[in-house]
């Protein structure tokens, strides 16, 4: 990887760090899953800086940004868009919808029904709208970052399986330390700070870098520890439901991005390990009720790196 691109994506992380304060590792992960191009989950109560960390990622990577609130009430069409009738010349025209774009906040995700849900799977895995018999490709770089509230809070329709399988990677901003609510108290707010944030690194940089990722070396010896890993999670012993094959080359594109967001050109254990829970967490489900980032760490350290 060139010089360059390290110390672009390290000033991106360091601009990150000033906005959302004492979340090193939730940043790093973030920008490790923009790297894989993947699409970020975020669960977390309201007011954790969820939506701050999303445009500001938009803004340090100069990404076009939209926010869609989504609700009960909201239609596929007001997401996607929809053809309009033109009374000029008697034809449909497309009017594309807020989803083209290149960083996409569906925020509070669970609170719309399944059918407003069900319209980005496509949009997530093809990248593209697909509407009476045309396609409609969207731009790159692109990246869905979803919120949600917990499920024990009001209003809310469970994600389900297969629309948790489009997302890369599930994280948890939570509390902030003392130490960076003290900072937040003292007037040092990221939501203020976001209109002088300046762009670190421009879209095509963010391009080369994210095709720098499957470049990097993974030895057959850690190809072992991931079938491993993968392994327990679909023999039963802790899991009902193990992790997919597309989960699998998840797993593997993240130890990638995380290994090259710490300027390295090979997989060690260490990135396997970092990245394991928030790509697999939200995909597993235990024999009994366990939370699913407490069976990833279960299975870590089942797991013996060499066999």
């Amino acid at each position: 990887m060139s010089t360059a691109i390290q110390q672009n994506l390290e000033d991106c992380l360091q601009t990150l760090s000033s906005l959302i304060l004492g979340k090193e590792t939730q940043l790093k992960l973030a920008i490790c899953c923009l790297l894989a191009r993947g699409h970020l989950l975020i669960e977390d109560l309201p007011g954790m800086g969820k939506t701050t960390l999303a445009h500001g990622i938009a803004k340090v990577f100069a990404l076009d940004y939209n926010r869609v609130q989504f609700t009960s009430d909201l239609l596929p069409a007001d997401l996607l868009g929809a053809n309009v009738f033109d009374a000029r010349d008697s034809s449909f025209r497309f009017h594309r919808g807020p989803v083209f774009c290149q960083v996409l906040l569906a925020d509070e995700l669970n609170r719309a029904s399944p059918k407003s849900q069900s319209a980005l799977l496509e949009v997530m895995e093809e990248r593209q709208v697909s509407l009476d018999g045309t396609r409609y490709p969207l731009p790159e770089p692109f990246l869905v970052i979803g919120t949600q509230n917990p499920q024990s809070q009001s209003g809310t329709f469970a994600l389900p399986e297969s629309q948790l399988d489009r997302f890369l990677m599930k994280l948890s901003l939570g509390y902030p330390d003392p130490a960076a609510e003290r900072q937040l108290l003292q007037g040092n707010s990221g939501r203020a700070m976001l209109d002088e944030l300046k762009a670190s690194m421009t879209a095509e940089q963010l391009q080369e870098a994210q095709a720098m990722v499957p470049k990097v070396r993974v030895t057959a010896q850690l190809l072992d520890y991931v079938q491993r890993l993968i392994a327990r999670t679909r023999d039963g012993q802790e899991c009902s439901t193990g992790i997919s094959p597309r989960a699998a080359l998840a797993l593997l594109n993240c130890a990638k991005s995380w290994a090259m967001l710490h300027g390295r050109e090979h997989v060690l254990p260490e990135d396997i390990q970092a990245v394991f829970a928030p790509v697999c967490a939200h995909r597993l489900v235990g024999n009994e009720e366990t939370d699913g980032e407490l069976l990833a760490r279960k299975i870590l350290a089942a797991v013996e790196v060499i066999a």
